[in-house]
């Protein structure tokens, strides 16, 4: 379903998060559950990943992981502000040890000078601290940036497992 490359990080973030008897939530936005598809195509994944949440409006962000409606006005939904708040609010709302959220403009329309396509903001909590990766792919097609995007929350998780 997933490219090898994407198969094979998912596996390394079942692994070493079940090695370490760790629990994972993602919170996403554009990607539209890809991240939680990756990790839950892996086979034992169950004793691991504990939710996804497809946030894809803002009025879900705020709704269902508790992301202030003034911070989204304030930064905008695709902001390094809203996918912290994402990765909290994930994290507040599952038992989950490590979280990672996504956020951004797939395509093909919907950049402006400021935020072109193709740019994506990366939250993530976990044991090891909090990260936060901006990431300006490009307008090089929906698909591509959301497997890009994809690739960077696997590898965001597996740096808060310690891994």
């Amino acid at each position: 379903m997933f490219p090898d490359d994407i198969d094979a990080l998912a596996r390394q973030v079942i692994e070493t998060a079940a090695a370490r008897g760790l629990t994972l939530a993602t919170a996403e936005s554009c990607t539209g559950g890809l991240v939680a598809g990756a990790l839950t195509a892996v086979a034992g994944s169950s004793a691991v990943f504990e939710r996804g949440f497809v946030t894809y409006s803002n009025a879900a962000k705020n709704e269902i992981l508790g992301v202030p409606a003034d911070l989204i006005e304030a930064h905008g939904a695709v902001s390094e502000a809203v996918a912290q708040a994402m990765a909290d609010g994930a994290l507040a709302r599952s038992p989950a040890n490590i979280s990672v959220s996504v956020t951004g403009i797939a395509g093909p329309g919907g950049g402006s000078a400021d935020k072109p396509v193709g740019l994506v903001h990366f939250g993530a909590v976990g044991p090891s601290g909090v990260a936060h990766a901006e990431h300006r792919f490009g307008d090089i097609g929906r698909e591509a940036v959301r497997l890009a995007s994809v690739r960077v929350a696997l590898a965001l998780l597996l740096d808060r497992i310690g891994g």
